[in-house]
């Protein structure tokens, strides 16, 4: 019960000590004087921030096809036009508080208003010019509430509470105020990271460089702002550095043992991405029988997808460790053979320019340094053995199918010649003739 009516005893004074204030305000000339020149400077900043926002907006907007950076630069300027308003009453406020202040020696009331113009300043940059659902949502909870303890006075009173008010982790010791800053100021720092991570790669994949190095510097770049974010972050929170250091130290000497296999991942992916030997969009083969076309590469493993649709994940260690064919590498022109036979009974100089002078006539099959060769490979049980080697500008798999389409130029050409293609076939002979 006591502490109950010592409570009330505080809240009664409370609105005691606001009436005073209120009677104060209203009994005062000074006081319907500010609260005249408040209403002078908003009714004024209305007026002056109509014409001006016509004024401004059709003096600042590009024609609609100009999509440079200045006319990009001139739309960006015009979103703020909204704030023309509020900004102008503060400043019409600001004013009239010097004369309220030279008149009367007070202006308590005039600067009230002043904070109340600046809150609506925040209200309209949250709900009207703020896109970015993050921001929105930061202004919402963060900069209006502050905007609104500003206004009416107790932004200092709070935050010198928070202040006051300590937060124990062990042995370290944390202000209430120190966590809502690092909290705030940790919310911005992602976002601005995240945001700075996307101009960066959009940035970097516009240059001139090979797939390998883009990758790489994007890395190095997201690796570089998110650090410094961190660095930045803790330093705003009010942990120390040095400490931060011994304690990394010893995180990283237990992450060196325990996540091994990570780690030579991660440096193994590292190597890749300098050398260049495989990068997205080569085709590959490892000793390990996977193959398929790197289609993303990550800090832990490369992604290769095959002509069937399957994604298979290798880590970057086997492509360091172990045998791998790069068929994507050093060129793309590769060489295939098409075996087929023909009939003892041909002439069999006449198959080779036979062939090789249709099967050029396809599309894809290279003519100029790797002509088709039709060679003789031997002679066989059933016929005579032939094979034509062609070279081509990619890989014969997937949506690719040149040596079915070498074949089938193959066999059209020579039942078009007349030249047989021979079945197996064996010669039995019974010695001693048949059993009576």
């Amino acid at each position: 019960m006591d502490g109950q009516s010592e409570l009330v005893t505080q809240a009664m004074g409370y609105l005691n000590q606001a009436w005073d204030l209120a009677a104060g305000w209203l009994l005062s000339p000074a006081a319907w004087s500010q609260f005249a020149i408040l209403l002078v400077a908003y009714f004024l900043a209305v007026l002056v921030s109509r014409r001006l926002t016509r004024a401004l907006v059709s003096l600042i907007t590009p024609p609609a096809d100009q999509t440079h950076l200045i006319a990009k630069g001139r739309r960006f300027i015009l979103i703020f036009l909204p704030l023309i308003m509020p900004v102008l009453a503060y400043a019409f406020t600001g004013i009239g508080e010097q004369i309220t202040r030279s008149l009367f020696g007070s202006g308590a009331v005039i600067a009230f208003g002043k904070r109340v113009f600046l809150f609506f300043a925040a209200r309209i940059l949250v709900q009207t010019i703020l896109q970015d659902p993050f921001l929105k949502l930061l202004g919402r909870f963060v900069l209006v509430p502050v905007a609104g303890l500003y206004a009416l006075g107790i932004l200092d009173e709070v935050s010198t509470y928070l202040e006051e008010l300590t937060l124990g982790l062990g042995n370290i010791r944390f202000s209430a105020m120190s966590l809502v800053r690092g909290a705030i100021a940790g919310s911005i720092l992602i976002w601005l990271g995240n945001w700075s991570n996307r101009q960066s790669a959009d940035y970097i994949g516009k240059q001139e460089m090979r797939p390998a190095t883009r990758e790489l510097a994007a890395k190095a770049v997201e690796i570089a702002i998110f650090g410094a974010a961190f660095l930045l972050l803790m330093n705003i929170i009010g942990v120390d550095l040095g400490t931060l250091a011994v304690l990394g130290g010893a995180i990283g000497v237990g992450l060196g043992f325990g996540l091994q296999k990570i780690a030579s991942n991660f440096i193994s992916g590292v190597i890749l991405l300098l050398e260049g030997q495989a990068t997205v969009g080569d085709y590959v083969e490892l000793d390990g029988g996977e193959a398929g076309t790197i289609v993303k590469m990550t800090a832990r493993a490369a992604i290769l997808e095959t002509f069937d649709g399957k994604w298979i994940a290798v880590p970057n260690e086997d492509f360091i460790t172990t045998r791998v064919i790069n068929y994507s590498d050093a060129g793309s022109a590769k060489r295939y053979e098409a075996p087929f036979s023909v009939s003892y009974d041909t002439d069999i100089n006449l198959v080779p320019d036979l062939i090789t002078k249709a099967v050029a006539k396809l599309p894809g099959i290279l003519k100029d340094d790797h002509r088709p060769d039709c060679e003789l490979r031997g002679f066989g049980d059933s016929g005579i053995d032939f094979a034509l080697e062609f070279w081509v500008n990619g890989l014969d798999d997937g949506k690719n199918k040149y040596t079915s389409d070498v074949l089938f130029v193959i066999w059209n050409t020579l039942k078009d010649a007349g030249i047989e293609i021979p079945y197996p076939h064996r010669v039995v002979e019974i010695k001693g003739g048949f059993p009576q």
